[in-house]
Protein backbone atom coordinates (compact mmCIF):
# COMPACT_ATOMS: atom_id res chain seq x y z
CA UNK A 1 0.00 0.00 0.00
CA UNK A 2 2.90 2.48 0.14
CA UNK A 3 3.27 4.57 -2.38
CA UNK A 4 7.70 4.38 -3.48
CA UNK A 5 7.02 7.00 -5.73
CA UNK A 6 4.81 9.95 -3.98
CA UNK A 7 7.32 8.65 -0.80
CA UNK A 8 10.21 9.49 -2.70
CA UNK A 9 8.66 12.75 -3.93
CA UNK A 10 7.99 13.79 -0.63
CA UNK A 11 11.60 12.64 1.20
CA UNK A 12 13.37 15.02 -1.85
CA UNK A 13 11.29 17.86 -0.93
CA UNK A 14 11.28 17.73 2.97
CA UNK A 15 15.15 17.50 2.76
CA UNK A 16 15.57 20.88 0.37
CA UNK A 17 13.28 22.57 3.15
CA UNK A 18 16.25 24.11 5.47
CA UNK A 19 16.37 23.11 8.76
CA UNK A 20 19.69 23.23 10.33
CA UNK A 21 19.88 22.71 13.81
CA UNK A 22 18.11 26.11 15.33
CA UNK A 23 16.74 26.83 12.24
CA UNK A 24 14.12 24.94 11.61
CA UNK A 25 11.46 27.65 11.71
CA UNK A 26 10.28 26.89 7.96
CA UNK A 27 10.28 23.09 8.02
CA UNK A 28 8.15 23.92 11.31
CA UNK A 29 5.72 25.81 9.28
CA UNK A 30 5.62 23.30 6.68
CA UNK A 31 5.04 20.26 8.18
CA UNK A 32 2.37 21.58 10.42
CA UNK A 33 0.30 22.05 7.05
CA UNK A 34 1.13 18.59 6.28
CA UNK A 35 -0.46 17.11 9.24
CA UNK A 36 -3.26 19.43 9.15
CA UNK A 37 -4.16 18.24 5.97
CA UNK A 38 -4.39 14.33 7.19
CA UNK A 39 -6.91 15.58 9.56
CA UNK A 40 -4.94 15.46 12.67
CA UNK A 41 -5.33 17.86 15.55
CA UNK A 42 -1.90 19.83 15.61
CA UNK A 43 -0.21 22.06 17.98
CA UNK A 44 3.36 24.01 18.68
CA UNK A 45 4.75 24.89 21.74
CA UNK A 46 7.65 27.54 22.68
CA UNK A 47 10.84 25.55 23.10
CA UNK A 48 12.04 27.56 19.80
CA UNK A 49 11.82 30.81 22.22
CA UNK A 50 13.75 28.83 25.10
CA UNK A 51 16.60 27.07 23.07
CA UNK A 52 17.75 30.12 20.47
CA UNK A 53 15.62 28.16 17.92
CA UNK A 54 13.22 30.06 14.84
CA UNK A 55 11.52 26.82 15.13
CA UNK A 56 8.84 24.80 17.93
CA UNK A 57 7.99 21.37 18.27
CA UNK A 58 5.15 19.74 16.52
CA UNK A 59 2.85 17.58 18.45
CA UNK A 60 -0.09 15.97 16.72
CA UNK A 61 -3.37 13.94 16.96
CA UNK A 62 -5.30 11.46 15.48
CA UNK A 63 -8.14 9.83 17.55
CA UNK A 64 -8.34 5.87 16.52
CA UNK A 65 -10.90 3.62 15.86
CA UNK A 66 -9.27 0.35 17.40
CA UNK A 67 -9.53 -0.12 21.44
CA UNK A 68 -6.07 0.30 21.98
CA UNK A 69 -3.93 2.25 23.53
CA UNK A 70 -2.36 5.20 21.65
CA UNK A 71 1.35 4.70 20.29
CA UNK A 72 3.59 8.05 19.37
CA UNK A 73 5.81 8.59 16.75
CA UNK A 74 8.79 10.76 16.67
CA UNK A 75 11.33 12.22 14.93
CA UNK A 76 13.50 15.15 14.36
CA UNK A 77 13.11 18.02 11.82
CA UNK A 78 16.46 19.65 12.52
CA UNK A 79 19.86 18.77 10.54
CA UNK A 80 23.48 18.73 11.27
CA UNK A 81 25.65 21.32 9.12
CA UNK A 82 26.08 21.40 6.03
CA UNK A 83 22.26 21.28 5.55
CA UNK A 84 21.54 24.21 3.68
CA UNK A 85 20.45 23.85 0.08
CA UNK A 86 20.96 20.54 -0.27
CA UNK A 87 20.16 18.87 -3.70
CA UNK A 88 19.70 15.20 -3.82
CA UNK A 89 20.43 12.64 -6.58
CA UNK A 90 19.26 9.78 -7.33
CA UNK A 91 21.71 7.04 -8.30
CA UNK A 92 20.87 2.91 -8.43
CA UNK A 93 17.49 3.56 -6.38
CA UNK A 94 19.82 5.46 -3.55
CA UNK A 95 19.17 8.90 -2.58
CA UNK A 96 22.46 10.98 -2.18
CA UNK A 97 22.99 14.58 -1.71
CA UNK A 98 25.11 16.27 -4.05
CA UNK A 99 27.80 15.95 -1.79
CA UNK A 100 28.35 19.80 -0.89
CA UNK A 101 26.14 18.83 1.89
CA UNK A 102 24.88 15.93 3.95
CA UNK A 103 21.54 14.74 2.64
CA UNK A 104 19.47 15.13 5.45
CA UNK A 105 17.60 11.80 5.76
CA UNK A 106 18.94 11.98 9.78
CA UNK A 107 15.74 12.32 10.30
CA UNK A 108 13.54 13.33 7.61
CA UNK A 109 13.81 9.70 6.55
CA UNK A 110 11.48 9.02 9.76
CA UNK A 111 9.66 12.10 9.03
CA UNK A 112 8.38 10.55 5.47
CA UNK A 113 7.83 7.59 6.65
CA UNK A 114 5.02 8.39 9.49
CA UNK A 115 3.50 11.24 7.01
CA UNK A 116 3.34 8.70 4.13
CA UNK A 117 1.64 5.57 6.47
CA UNK A 118 -0.59 8.34 7.55
CA UNK A 119 -1.57 9.38 3.83
CA UNK A 120 -2.31 5.44 3.30
CA UNK A 121 -4.67 5.20 6.26
CA UNK A 122 -6.37 8.33 4.98
CA UNK A 123 -6.75 7.00 1.79
CA UNK A 124 -7.39 3.53 1.93
CA UNK A 125 -10.20 3.98 5.40
CA UNK A 126 -7.89 1.80 6.96
CA UNK A 127 -8.73 1.43 10.93
CA UNK A 128 -5.54 2.22 13.62
CA UNK A 129 -4.91 2.99 16.82
CA UNK A 130 -5.18 6.52 18.22
CA UNK A 131 -1.99 8.11 16.80
CA UNK A 132 0.14 10.95 18.46
CA UNK A 133 2.97 12.37 16.88
CA UNK A 134 5.97 14.87 18.05
CA UNK A 135 8.43 16.26 15.67
CA UNK A 136 11.18 18.13 17.62
CA UNK A 137 13.76 20.86 16.96
CA UNK A 138 17.51 20.74 18.22
CA UNK A 139 17.90 17.12 18.61
CA UNK A 140 21.02 17.35 16.98
CA UNK A 141 21.73 20.30 19.58
CA UNK A 142 21.92 18.42 22.42
CA UNK A 143 18.39 16.78 22.40
CA UNK A 144 16.87 20.38 23.20
CA UNK A 145 13.84 19.96 21.85
CA UNK A 146 13.06 17.15 23.49
CA UNK A 147 14.19 18.41 27.07
CA UNK A 148 11.71 21.19 26.52
CA UNK A 149 8.57 19.85 25.18
CA UNK A 150 5.56 20.01 27.41
CA UNK A 151 5.19 16.34 28.19
CA UNK A 152 1.47 17.28 30.03
CA UNK A 153 0.03 17.65 26.78
CA UNK A 154 1.53 13.67 26.07
CA UNK A 155 -1.33 11.64 26.13
CA UNK A 156 1.13 7.92 24.98
CA UNK A 157 2.79 6.42 27.32
CA UNK A 158 4.32 4.09 24.25
CA UNK A 159 6.95 5.54 21.73
CA UNK A 160 8.99 4.84 18.51
CA UNK A 161 11.34 7.14 17.39
CA UNK A 162 12.62 6.75 14.13
CA UNK A 163 16.34 8.44 14.27
CA UNK A 164 18.93 5.71 13.58
CA UNK A 165 21.10 4.20 11.32
CA UNK A 166 21.39 0.14 10.56
CA UNK A 167 18.85 -1.76 8.83
CA UNK A 168 15.10 -1.43 8.99
CA UNK A 169 14.34 -4.02 11.76
CA UNK A 170 16.91 -2.54 14.49
CA UNK A 171 15.42 -2.16 17.67
CA UNK A 172 17.41 0.52 19.45
CA UNK A 173 16.37 -0.82 23.51
CA UNK A 174 19.61 0.76 25.22
CA UNK A 175 21.13 3.85 25.00
CA UNK A 176 23.91 5.95 27.04
CA UNK A 177 23.50 8.73 29.18
CA UNK A 178 26.12 11.61 28.74
CA UNK A 179 27.69 14.64 30.54
CA UNK A 180 29.29 17.76 28.92
CA UNK A 181 31.73 19.43 30.45
CA UNK A 182 33.47 23.14 30.02
CA UNK A 183 36.24 23.76 31.50
CA UNK A 184 38.49 26.57 32.34
CA UNK A 185 42.42 26.32 33.15
CA UNK A 186 43.51 29.79 34.52
CA UNK A 187 46.97 30.11 34.45
CA UNK A 188 49.11 33.27 34.64
CA UNK A 189 50.57 35.43 31.89
CA UNK A 190 54.17 36.32 31.38
CA UNK A 191 56.75 37.30 28.68
CA UNK A 192 58.04 33.68 27.67
CA UNK A 193 61.54 35.05 26.62
CA UNK A 194 62.34 37.55 29.08
CA UNK A 195 60.33 36.02 32.82
CA UNK A 196 58.84 32.81 31.50
CA UNK A 197 59.38 31.72 35.18
CA UNK A 198 56.80 33.96 36.47
CA UNK A 199 53.92 32.54 34.31
CA UNK A 200 51.95 29.69 34.91
CA UNK A 201 51.11 27.87 31.12
CA UNK A 202 47.58 27.47 31.33
CA UNK A 203 48.50 25.04 28.26
CA UNK A 204 50.74 22.65 30.41
CA UNK A 205 48.54 22.71 33.27
CA UNK A 206 45.62 21.59 30.84
CA UNK A 207 47.49 18.95 29.09
CA UNK A 208 48.84 17.44 32.03
CA UNK A 209 45.08 16.82 33.55
CA UNK A 210 44.16 15.60 29.77
CA UNK A 211 47.33 12.86 29.71
CA UNK A 212 46.46 11.59 32.85
CA UNK A 213 42.61 11.35 31.81
CA UNK A 214 41.34 7.39 30.24
CA UNK A 215 39.85 8.42 27.14
CA UNK A 216 38.07 6.78 24.25
CA UNK A 217 36.87 3.70 24.53
CA UNK A 218 36.82 3.06 28.44
CA UNK A 219 34.54 -0.25 28.63
CA UNK A 220 32.01 -2.04 26.59
CA UNK A 221 29.63 0.59 28.35
CA UNK A 222 31.50 4.00 28.45
CA UNK A 223 33.02 6.17 26.20
CA UNK A 224 34.79 9.76 26.84
CA UNK A 225 36.21 12.80 24.75
CA UNK A 226 38.08 15.62 24.64
CA UNK A 227 36.16 17.72 22.20
CA UNK A 228 38.09 21.02 21.74
CA UNK A 229 41.21 22.31 23.58
CA UNK A 230 41.42 26.09 22.81
CA UNK A 231 44.63 28.17 24.19
CA UNK A 232 45.24 31.38 22.03
CA UNK A 233 48.02 33.25 22.78
CA UNK A 234 51.31 34.50 20.51
CA UNK A 235 54.13 32.35 21.41
CA UNK A 236 56.35 34.89 23.42
CA UNK A 237 53.07 35.23 26.46
CA UNK A 238 52.54 32.04 28.45
CA UNK A 239 49.31 31.35 27.71
CA UNK A 240 47.11 32.36 30.42
CA UNK A 241 44.11 30.49 30.40
CA UNK A 242 42.80 27.19 27.79
CA UNK A 243 39.37 26.25 27.21
CA UNK A 244 38.20 22.60 27.25
CA UNK A 245 35.11 21.02 26.17
CA UNK A 246 34.67 17.30 26.79
CA UNK A 247 32.09 14.42 27.29
CA UNK A 248 31.29 11.28 28.69
CA UNK A 249 29.01 8.67 27.97
CA UNK A 250 27.84 5.33 29.39
CA UNK A 251 24.92 2.74 29.09
CA UNK A 252 25.47 2.40 32.93
CA UNK A 253 24.52 5.67 35.18
CA UNK A 254 27.15 4.50 37.70
CA UNK A 255 30.12 4.79 35.56
CA UNK A 256 28.83 7.64 33.62
CA UNK A 257 29.44 9.86 37.41
CA UNK A 258 32.26 7.70 37.67
CA UNK A 259 33.89 8.82 34.20
CA UNK A 260 32.74 12.40 34.82
CA UNK A 261 34.33 12.37 38.27
CA UNK A 262 37.52 11.44 37.27
CA UNK A 263 38.20 13.57 34.32
CA UNK A 264 37.19 16.93 36.87
CA UNK A 265 39.28 15.08 39.13
CA UNK A 266 42.29 15.23 36.48
CA UNK A 267 41.50 19.12 36.10
CA UNK A 268 41.68 19.36 39.96
CA UNK A 269 45.01 17.65 40.42
CA UNK A 270 46.67 19.44 38.15
CA UNK A 271 45.84 22.80 38.77
CA UNK A 272 46.93 21.87 42.07
CA UNK A 273 50.23 20.37 41.19
CA UNK A 274 50.55 24.01 39.44
CA UNK A 275 49.46 26.18 42.09
CA UNK A 276 46.61 27.67 40.15
CA UNK A 277 42.89 27.03 39.44
CA UNK A 278 40.18 26.00 37.30
CA UNK A 279 36.49 26.95 36.56
CA UNK A 280 34.03 24.07 35.35
CA UNK A 281 30.21 23.21 34.73
CA UNK A 282 29.42 20.19 34.38
CA UNK A 283 25.89 19.04 32.70
CA UNK A 284 23.97 16.05 32.18
CA UNK A 285 22.78 15.91 28.58
CA UNK A 286 20.34 12.94 29.37
CA UNK A 287 20.02 10.09 30.96
CA UNK A 288 20.75 6.19 30.27
CA UNK A 289 17.68 4.39 29.13
CA UNK A 290 17.40 0.22 28.84
CA UNK A 291 13.87 -1.13 28.05
CA UNK A 292 13.28 -4.66 29.04
CA UNK A 293 12.72 -7.72 26.63
CA UNK A 294 8.73 -7.93 27.97
CA UNK A 295 8.05 -4.43 27.52
CA UNK A 296 4.95 -4.02 25.10
CA UNK A 297 6.85 -1.43 23.23
CA UNK A 298 9.08 -4.19 22.28
CA UNK A 299 6.99 -7.13 21.61
CA UNK A 300 4.59 -4.97 19.10
CA UNK A 301 7.93 -3.83 17.29
CA UNK A 302 8.70 -7.11 16.46
CA UNK A 303 5.44 -8.52 15.95
CA UNK A 304 4.92 -5.75 13.53
CA UNK A 305 9.07 -6.77 11.67
CA UNK A 306 7.69 -10.49 11.39
CA UNK A 307 4.26 -9.74 9.47
CA UNK A 308 6.38 -7.71 6.91
CA UNK A 309 9.03 -10.74 6.74
CA UNK A 310 11.61 -7.81 8.02
CA UNK A 311 14.72 -9.29 10.47
CA UNK A 312 14.10 -7.85 13.82
CA UNK A 313 17.52 -7.24 15.93
CA UNK A 314 17.23 -5.68 19.55
CA UNK A 315 20.39 -3.99 19.95
CA UNK A 316 21.94 -0.75 21.86
CA UNK A 317 24.11 2.16 20.64
CA UNK A 318 26.43 4.68 21.32
CA UNK A 319 24.83 7.50 20.49
CA UNK A 320 21.33 9.79 22.21
CA UNK A 321 18.44 10.31 20.96
CA UNK A 322 15.48 11.72 21.64
CA UNK A 323 14.42 8.19 22.82
CA UNK A 324 16.20 9.17 25.97
CA UNK A 325 14.16 12.07 27.28
CA UNK A 326 11.09 10.03 26.28
CA UNK A 327 11.86 7.07 28.69
CA UNK A 328 12.97 9.90 31.46
CA UNK A 329 9.70 11.16 31.17
CA UNK A 330 7.64 7.95 32.03
CA UNK A 331 7.42 7.30 28.08
CA UNK A 332 8.79 3.68 26.95
CA UNK A 333 10.66 4.67 24.04
CA UNK A 334 13.07 2.69 21.95
CA UNK A 335 14.26 4.19 18.85
CA UNK A 336 13.90 2.83 15.25
CA UNK A 337 16.47 2.23 12.39
CA UNK A 338 15.41 4.05 9.01
CA UNK A 339 18.32 2.96 6.82
CA UNK A 340 20.12 6.11 6.89
CA UNK A 341 23.81 5.96 6.22
CA UNK A 342 26.92 8.23 6.56
CA UNK A 343 25.37 10.37 8.62
CA UNK A 344 26.38 13.37 9.77
CA UNK A 345 29.00 13.57 6.88
CA UNK A 346 28.43 14.67 2.92
CA UNK A 347 28.53 11.11 2.07
CA UNK A 348 25.39 10.24 3.35
CA UNK A 349 22.67 8.45 1.69
CA UNK A 350 19.71 6.04 1.90
CA UNK A 351 18.42 3.90 -0.30
CA UNK A 352 14.99 3.85 -1.40
CA UNK A 353 13.95 0.45 -0.07
CA UNK A 354 14.61 1.58 3.07
CA UNK A 355 12.32 4.37 2.85
CA UNK A 356 10.06 2.39 1.94
CA UNK A 357 10.40 -0.35 4.61
CA UNK A 358 10.30 1.88 7.18
CA UNK A 359 7.14 3.64 5.96
CA UNK A 360 5.58 -0.19 6.00
CA UNK A 361 6.70 -0.54 9.49
CA UNK A 362 5.08 2.65 10.51
CA UNK A 363 2.18 1.66 9.00
CA UNK A 364 1.63 -1.83 10.68
CA UNK A 365 2.61 -0.44 14.41
CA UNK A 366 -0.27 2.65 13.46
CA UNK A 367 -2.44 -0.80 12.72
CA UNK A 368 -1.75 -3.04 15.76
CA UNK A 369 -4.09 -4.33 17.36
Amino acid sequence: MINKDRLVKEFIKYVKINSETGNEGEFTNFIVKELKALGAEVWTDNAGEKINSNGNNVYAWIDGNIDKESILFSSHMDTVKIGKDIQPVIKDDIIYSSGDTVLGSDDKSGISAVIEALKVIKENNISHRPIEIVFTISEEGGLKGSKNLDFKRIKSKLAYVLDSSGDVGNIIVQGPGQYKLHVKVIGKKAHAGLAPESGISAIQVAAEAVSKMSLLRIDEETTANIGSFIGDSATNIVCPEVKIVAEARSLNEIKLEKQTNHMINCFEEAAKNNNTEIEYKSSLIYKPFKINDDEDIIKLAEKACEKLNIKSNKTSTGGGSDANNFNCNGIKAVNLATGMTKVHTNDEYIKIENLVKTSMLVLELMMAK
